[in-house]
């Protein structure tokens, strides 16, 4: 990934929460080698302490151990933090839909606690991690930032907040932010354990064991899946932009292309067979289609290209190959 456009975050001050986690971790990794201070929020709920221990030896990097849902905390985080980069949450719509009271604790509650904290700490910007499922039932494709449906899930409800708090705190107390709209994000450590793995890494996982991923529903569905390097890019726009009319403003993250879940299986199986050709005969099993996802997803970045300057560095190929990589050396 190509950082030379964001050297003037050199010595900056950014607070990731989250930066435990899957995307607050490759946002810390960039930010070290630009040369930024990091300060680093997790609770270690999700994330986990081996994606941060490369960074610890760096006299750049700071780890508070702590919990969103804690004000003192946020707080004591974003003192002079001239940037934060909001990613710390409760992902996942099954798991919202099993547990809807600690998904709004963490990202309804959390989220406004990192507000208040970000405006008495002075923060310039404040970027955080909004979902596509703010979607919800709109069938419209491809997703355009203005037109939402109605949710179909707890967590797109938290979520949805998440933006008008955003707004609300802009209006009210001239705090600027930008919300970015994550598509399915995947890549290096994504976690494949636990009862809410992502799809990508689960079957990665799966097939190496030649084991038969299970794909909810007939594998029509699609998704905008987006390698994590795009994702990367879009935060670190958002916090460099010298666009004022790119501020406050939110953001689909994505690529601007679906797979469904069966060409995704197929090009998994590409990929992993290069390591392994056994993998290529690993056969699919299908199950039932899970409540509260939507059938297709396909994000408009035009927005984002025009505003911010965006332009994906991968396709979901060159993503796949990439991450496929990753995990046959890490796992």
């Amino acid at each position: 990934m190509n950082l030379e456009q964001f050297r003037s975050l050199e010595n900056k001050k950014v607070l990731v929460t989250g930066g435990a986690g899957f995307i607050g971790s490759n946002l810390c990794e960039a930010l070290l080698d630009l040369n930024a201070k990091v300060t680093c929020l997790d609770n270690f709920a999700t994330g986990h302490r081996h994606n941060i221990t490369p960074f610890l030896s760096n006299e750049n990097f700071k780890m508070v151990e702590g919990d969103i849902r804690n004000l003192e905390t946020c707080q004591a985080a974003c003192e002079h933090q001239d940037f934060v980069l909001h990613q710390a949450a409760l992902g996942s719509v099954p798991r919202s839909i099993n547990d809807p009271i600690t998904s709004n604790d963490v990202n309804v509650g959390g989220f406004l606690n990192m507000l208040v904290a970000a405006r008495d700490a002075g923060v310039k910007r404040f970027v955080y991690a909004a979902s596509s499922s703010t979607y919800g039932d709109s069938e419209a494709l491809p997703k355009i930032e203005d037109k939402i449906g109605n949710p179909l899930s707890p967590y797109a409800i938290t979520k949805y907040v998440n933006e008008l708090y955003a707004t609300i705190f802009k209006s009210t107390y001239d705090l600027d932010s930008v919300g970015l709209r994550y598509f399915n994000v995947f890549g290096r450590r994504q976690d494949p354990e636990g009862a809410y793995a992502a799809v990508i890494p689960l079957f990665v996982k799966k097939f190496m064991a030649h084991e038969s991923p299970t794909i909810n529903g007939d594998g029509t569905f699609s998704r905008d899946f987006t390698y994590i390097d795009n994702v990367v890019q879009m935060n670190l726009l958002a916090i460099t932009t010298k666009n004022n009319e790119a501020l406050n403003q939110i953001y689909n993250t994505a690529v601007g292309d679906r797979t469904t879940l069966l060409q995704l299986t197929q090009l998994l199986k590409k990929h992993l067979s290069s390591f392994n050709p056994a993998i290529a005969d690993v056969p699919i099993t299908h199950g039932p289609n899970r409540k509260g996802d939507i059938p297709h997803s396909l994000a408009s970045v035009e927005k984002a290209e025009r505003l911010l300057g965006y332009k994906p560095s991968h396709t979901i190929d060159k993503g796949i190959e990439e991450a496929v990589r990753w995990y046959w050396e890490n796992l």
